[in-house]
């Protein structure tokens, strides 16, 4: 099994990430001069990040079914 503290700091880095992402997002949607393919990278990338962290999360935390 992977290390667990290991995958738990990259689970905290990617959310971070994934907060900043958002933050710009919100910014550049705000702006109407606004860079439309730049929010659309962004909000891919944010959707990456998201996939990455849940996948990360199944490995953490799995399902227990009982």
């Amino acid at each position: 099994m992977p290390d667990t503290e290991n995958l738990r700091a990259q689970l905290h880095e990617l959310r971070q990430e994934h907060r900043d992402l958002d933050a710009a997002i919100s910014a550049l949607q705000e702006n109407p001069a606004g860079d439309r393919l730049q929010l659309q990278r962004l909000k891919k990338k944010k959707l990456r990040l998201r996939d990455e962290i849940v996948r990360l999360e199944d490995v953490i935390y799995p399902d227990i079914i009982a």
